[in-house]
């Protein structure tokens, strides 16, 4: 466990935190110095080289094997992406639907995801959403619409609208006893805790740098199991997806035979020394470190916010990094927040509040100070009588 003293040394490398309270990384990570320094370097780079390509091929590359070795993975198992929807399109156009046809998904899953495998409808997929049943999706929803027509569960690990936790390994047990695969979308998760994608045992694994790994839009990372590889041909492909894309082969298809097929055109440099930068951060500061410390969070914040009788649509076991508490009101909830410096975000019915490892519990008894200020914008328990 991070001491006080600790946790102030690591919110001091994020200027953000001298004029706001920042509860935003579900939206967006905090800017810190390592990665506004590497940004600095990319620009000094491209300033003294012009097109110091080789470096930059090379700075590419390191990434992809840094990103591997955060979630236990092999570098040819990783494709450097510029989204998770990139990934997801992509796995989604290698797959053959003449045999399975289902694709079975909660309705917790960011838009993206229905919207990927939506889309192949016309490619002859079926597509079946489980629907939530008081803010869950409980496995055994899962074992009742998995079937051996089913080709692949799009799975999230937490839900961006309420905070709930998929039970990842359970949900996954399920699919591949019947044969189907699972790809996971961490997006909300990766960078609050350990990530093992061996032991969660999913087939697709996707996340992204713009929130808890600390740096900037533009670069995701996708995870496939090594023995799928060569067993899937996207049809959405591009030079950096082939065996050898300086080779400027225009009249050949010549897919990489690891995961870099799953990539298409030239990568985005900028932000991969942004997402470089945020992972070394997270992993000087130690995963369980920063999961400890996002706990500890979420539960004084639930706790507290139960004490003021304000209903908590995240479950109140969670261990964060997102809680959600129902609003009457979410846009001017937030605009009071902001009044007070406090950044946070909202979806539908829920004002979003999500820790990372530069939060404290002073930012958690700031939150809960001003909530009781604005009662009516908040929904409330009701009270026996």
């Amino acid at each position: 466990m991070l001491s006080d003293g600790q946790v102030r040394a690591i919110r001091s490398r994020f200027p953000i935190f001298n004029h706001k309270i920042y509860l935003n990384s579900c939206s967006q990570g905090a800017l810190s110095d390592s990665v506004d320094a590497a940004l600095r370097q990319y620009i000094a780079a491209w300033h003294e080289g012009g097109s110091p390509w080789d470096l930059w091929v090379e700075k590419y590359e390191a990434v992809r094997a840094q990103f591997a070795r955060f979630i236990g993975a092999e570098a040819s198992e990783v494709a450097v992406i510029p989204s998770a929807s990139a990934g997801m399109n992509s796995i989604a156009s290698a797959f053959d639907f003449a045999k399975r046809r289902k694709v079975v998904m909660g309705e917790f899953e960011f838009p993206t995801m229905g919207h990927v495998w939506l889309a192949q409808r016309r490619r002859g997929a079926q597509i079946e959403f489980i629907a939530a049943r008081e803010g869950r999706l409980p496995p055994e929803s899962y074992a009742r619409a998995i079937d051996d027509q089913t080709a692949v569960v799009p799975l999230t690990h937490i839900c961006f609208m309420n905070g709930f936790r998929s039970d990842v390994a359970e949900i996954t047990r399920l699919a591949h006893a019947k044969g189907a695969l699972v790809f996971m979308d961490d997006y909300q998760d990766c960078g609050t805790r350990p990530v093992d994608v061996k032991a969660l045992d999913v087939d697709f694994y996707v996340s992204g740098t713009l929130k808890y790994l600390l740096a900037s839009s533009g670069v995701a990372f996708l995870y496939v199991r090594k023995n799928l590889i060569r067993s899937l041909i996207p049809t959405i492909s591009g030079w950096f997806a082939q065996a050898q894309p300086f080779a400027f082969d225009v009249k050949h298809l010549d897919l990489a035979e690891d995961a870099r097929r799953f990539e298409a055109g030239t990568p985005p440099i900028p932000n991969i020394y942004a997402a470089g930068a945020g992972i070394a951060l997270l992993q000087e500061i130690g995963l369980e470190n920063v999961s400890q410390q996002v706990r500890a969070l979420a539960q004084a914040l639930i706790h507290g916010a139960r004490g003021l009788g304000i209903r908590v649509k995240t479950p109140l076991d969670s261990a964060g990094p997102l809680v959600v508490l129902q609003s009457s009101n979410v846009d001017a909830a937030i605009a009071k927040l902001a009044e007070r410096n406090i950044v946070v975000s909202g979806r539908h019915d829920g004002l979003r509040i999500s820790f990372h490892v530069h939060n404290t519990l002073d930012d958690v008894r700031q939150v809960l100070e001003a909530l009781e200020k604005f009662p009516e914008l908040m929904v409330h328990e009701e009270r026996a009588v």
